[in-house]
């Protein structure tokens, strides 16, 4: 092949491919570059990219030291790019010069005649080469360990794919171990999150300087990202935790749907910071911070979120100076996440409501939260939370209040609540049915005279509910 016979202005041009961390690092490439798109930067602004990272990754060479205060791209460059002439075992050996060189022929554009005549494997174009390990984060087994499977070549990648690899560091949270980088089919979401990715790490990397909210749970990371980012989401995104090293290749991959990760966007804004707060209560532990807990609920089992918040607001309403806003707030987000995270049709929600407004209007002239405590023991198990309904629903019957609108549980409510049927999540519905008990009472004001001994049962209960899963579990 000569260079003749190829069109040398295609290998800097970005394209976005269906690979999550070629965009990712075709991103961080644009954010290199200037206020621009991957797919609209121009050629000059992709090579004076190109010229940076060579630059940064002979500096960050030369330091010598991953432990230096500027010695934080070569640190990182042990989790992306082993055993690269960045960061090479015999470079304790090498003059700077010697360094200098390799890493510009690493990062330098291959000559055309060495080209291996065929496409690019992400997006069609001429490769410039087979690639591995070193240059691209590969499988998750330890087999293909410093190269690709034996026998193969490696990945043919155009220049273009290849550079997105390589500044794929600068896109992604680094810890000089695991990697996390954020993706999604939203490009706006993935224009904005990586551009503030890179200029964090840049900051980092010239200062020497790590802050403390740097140092955060890799969710945790994900939820920061969804709070600054300020449009709808369309679509879902993508947590990759990634680590390319040579003690054991690594990637993870969680995801959420855009419905949730709307949702949580949503939750996060100022706006409902009295609802989010619950939300982060409801879920700490000796064991984990809330928002920890939280966001790891939200990328592995969303669901539990409801019953988290249920059994916290059961805590709150029994006090006598709880938070009327906190708790009306955490329910509209929870009412929210019912229907728009899982999909509740709008009228079973307000069946449960008004089944749940009936049974609080019993509970309100109780001066204690024995029922209250009994009816949410009653939750474990559906016969007798069944049974609870049932007993209370025929006194209701005899006993009507003054404007009572039908049964207290309507034959829909029932369904809802106990039909054993796969398509119907009657313990989920049991939380919801649950919460919105909590919240009427807070709305009537009902208070406990014996709060202290009904927090105390309620904790007692909690604890046996711990230990009974626990031991499931096992």
């Amino acid at each position: 092949m000569t260079a003749d016979s190829v069109d040398l202005l295609e290998q800097s041009r970005l394209v976005l491919t269906a690979h999550p961390l070629q965009r990712i690092g075709a991103y961080a490439t644009a954010a290199l570059a200037g206020d621009t798109g991957p797919e609209e930067l121009p050629a000059e602004d992709f090579e004076r990219a190109v010229q940076l990272m060579t630059r940064q990754a002979i500096n960050a060479a030369l330091v010598r030291d991953s432990k230096a205060a500027h010695g934080f791209w070569l640190k990182t460059s042990y989790s992306i790019n082993p055993n690269s002439p960045m960061n090479h075992p015999s470079n304790g050996k090498k003059s700077a010069d010697s360094i200098r060189t390799a890493i510009e022929q690493w990062r330098s554009l291959p000559d055309p005649r060495t080209w291996p005549g065929v496409d690019c494997v992400l997006c069609g174009r001429a490769a410039v080469g087979f690639f591995g390990k070193l240059d691209v984060p590969l499988a998750e087994s330890d087999a293909y360990r410093n190269s690709t499977p034996r026998g193969h070549a490696g990945l043919a990648l155009c220049r273009p794919c290849l550079v997105s690899f390589h500044a794929l560091a600068y896109g992604s949270h680094l810890t000089g171990g695991s990697c996390y980088a954020l993706h999604s089919w939203d490009g706006r979401f993935m224009r904005r999150t990586v551009e503030r990715q890179v200029d964090r790490n840049k900051m980092i990397a010239e200062t020497g300087k790590v802050s403390d909210s740097y140092a955060a749970a890799r969710e945790v990371v994900a939820f920061r990202a969804l709070r600054r980012y300020g449009e709808r989401l369309t679509a879902g995104v993508e947590l990759l935790v990634f680590n390319n090293n040579n003690r054991g290749q690594s990637l993870e991959i969680h995801a959420l749907d855009q419905p949730l990760a709307e949702w949580l966007r949503r939750t996060l804004r100022p706006a409902n910071r009295p609802g989010f707060k619950v939300l982060v209560q409801a879920h700490a532990s000796a064991r984990l911070p809330g928002v920890v807990a939280l966001a790891r609920n939200a990328f592995t089992e969303p669901s539990r979120i409801v019953g988290a918040v249920a059994a916290h607001l059961g805590r709150l309403v029994a006090l006598t100076d709880r938070d009327r806003e906190q708790v009306s707030s955490a329910v509209g987000l929870l009412y929210s996440f019912v229907t728009e995270v899982m999909q509740m049709d709008a009228k079973d929600l307000a069946e449960l409501q008004s089944t749940a407004r009936k049974v609080a209007g019993l509970l309100s002239v109780e001066e204690s939260g024995g029922k209250l405590n009994a009816l949410r023991a009653c939750m474990r198990d559906p016969r007798k939370l069944r049974a609870w309904l049932t007993r209370h629903g025929v006194r209701w019957a005899m006993n009507r209040p003054d404007k009572a609108d039908g049964p207290l549980v309507s034959e829909r409510a029932f369904v809802l609540l106990f039909d054993p049927a796969q398509d119907n999540p009657g313990w989920f519905h049991r939380d919801v049915f649950l919460i919105g008990v909590l919240e009427e009472l807070t709305r009537l004001g009902w208070r406990s005279k014996t709060a202290e001994e009904d927090l105390q049962e309620l904790d007692d209960s909690t604890d046996k509910e711990f230990t009974e899963k626990m031991e499931e579990e096992q």
